[in-house]
């Protein structure tokens, strides 16, 4: 923000200038002369320099048509079909896709649809389009806003397509953005990038004025292209596991929608572990030994990524954790170090900093690792199953299908605390805590708008 061309600084100067002035007129010695410029430098200060309050107007999730429903006979079929599988192959696809905790109601991506066997480059960007293109209209509705005039940023992240043009420039072209728009392309950052996206657009925000006002997030993944054909059991896991999926989100520092905004960022934090060689080769794309290219996740994923949530939890827990519950951790861990080691640090309990928690959907076994670090009890995690059940693993995009399910059953009251926490490849965590601006209400475009009375399921 400008005032007659002046930047802020030469603004907090003039103001300082005229602080001193008024100061001149004040009686030397006086207490007031002591505590006012004080008082009068932090207000001028304040104003001027506050951070501006990051907003979630709304977001969207795409829910693809019902023909696009990859239920485990589809998923069968289509693997029979390619014959590219040996019979151990598929054998271990089918254990993996049984206990996976997926549903019959995921999505698959075109090419499977399409009769083909391989996905092509053009069935990679119809996947990219239809999930982005409907995301974004359903925002674009809700919001309000006009994507000609209106946004200011574009950030599109998707881990493993990346193509030319980028995703991003896909968007400006098809609404017919401003030629002054700033696009920001993400790739190779894995299930954790959602949060890791709206991080960035948060400290793109604060640190531009309120000249730049909106930023338009899409986060996606695409499967068409990633498909591994291989016989190594540790990339054929992904072939199990992962569904179509995509969300956007409009986020903003005018503090005039705040009345119609959905939620307000309370705090985010990054945490990149990849110094540590373990951690960086965790879930990490390769050639297998015939040349098929595919994401391997090891047998060390699951340790790694309690070992990592461990430690970002330690830079986390003194911003969001109440003071009891920080001097209960602080006198067990001196407990621990003067019976050297054998009385254990307690873990915190986050669920008096939360009043909802959206746990990194990866898959079953992350699910109940996270649970297991954090001690927490089954109704906690439950959007999280619901969501692998309903959706599969949709990456990047799996927090906002999970956000959603509160939203549609209803359970978010204004001000409550809503924490979001995901895992990427790298090895990254990542954290948003969002502080609700008005309670969950009636929305068709909801993706559980149709379901969500189904859930939670009673067997999972």
């Amino acid at each position: 923000m400008k005032i007659l061309s002046l930047t802020y600084t030469q603004i907090f100067l003039q103001a300082s200038f005229l602080a001193l002035i008024l100061l001149s007129y004040i009686p030397p010695f006086s207490i007031f002369s002591v505590f006012f410029p004080l008082i009068l430098f932090y207000a001028i200060y304040y104003f001027f320099f506050k951070p501006y309050p990051i907003l979630l107007l709304d977001y969207s999730c795409y829910k693809p048509p019902v023909e696009r429903k990859c239920n485990f006979d589809v998923a069968e079929y289509f693997v029979k079909k390619t014959n590219c599988f040996s019979d151990k192959s598929f054998e271990f696809m089918r254990s993996i896709y049984m206990k996976s905790g997926l549903g019959e109601e995921t999505y698959g991506p075109p090419f499977m649809f399409q009769g083909l066997n391989k996905g092509t480059l053009d069935s990679a960007l119809l996947e990219a389009k239809e999930g982005m293109f409907s995301a974004v209209d359903i925002l674009l509705s809700t919001t309000g806003i006009d994507p000609c005039k209106d946004i200011d940023i574009v950030i599109v992240t998707c881990g493993s397509f990346s193509p030319e043009p980028s995703l991003t420039s896909l968007l400006i072209n098809h609404y017919n953005m401003d030629p002054t728009v700033k696009e920001y392309n993400l790739s190779g950052m894995g299930c954790g990038s959602g949060i890791l996206s709206i991080d960035m657009a948060a400290h793109i925000l604060r640190g531009t004025g309120q000249n730049v006002k909106n930023a338009l997030v899409v986060v996606t993944e695409n499967i068409g292209l990633n498909w591994y054909y291989g016989e190594d059991r540790s990339m054929l896991v992904t072939n199990c596991i992962f569904r179509v999926g995509c969300a956007a989100a409009i986020v903003t520092n005018d503090p005039n929608r705040r009345r119609n905004a959905k939620f307000l960022l309370d705090h985010s934090l990054r945490t990149h572990h990849g110094a540590d060689d373990s951690s960086y080769k965790a879930a990490f794309q390769e050639e297998d030994t015939k040349g098929n290219t595919g994401v391997s996740l090891t047998k060390d994923l699951i340790r790694v990524a309690g070992q990592n949530l461990r430690a970002h939890l330690t830079t986390l827990a003194p911003r969001v954790l109440p003071v009891s519950q920080l001097v209960q951790y602080v006198k067990s861990v001196a407990l621990s170090v003067l019976t050297q080691g054998e009385s254990k640090p307690i873990v915190p309990d986050f669920t008096t900093a939360f009043d909802h928690i959206c746990i990194h959907t990866g898959g079953k076994a992350v699910i109940e690792q996270v649970g297991k670090v954090l001690k927490l009890p089954n109704v906690v995690t439950e959007p999280a199953r619901m969501t692998l059940h309903r959706f599969g693993n949709t990456s990047s995009s799996l927090v906002f299908y999970e956000l959603a399910y509160f939203e549609a059953k209803k359970r978010i009251k204004r001000g409550d605390k809503v924490w979001m926490i995901a895992f990427g490849t790298g090895f990254k965590v990542g954290s948003l805590v969002w502080k609700a601006l008005q309670d969950s209400n009636y929305d068709h475009n909801n993706p559980w708008y149709d379901c969500f009375d189904r859930y939670p399921l009673k067997s999972w």
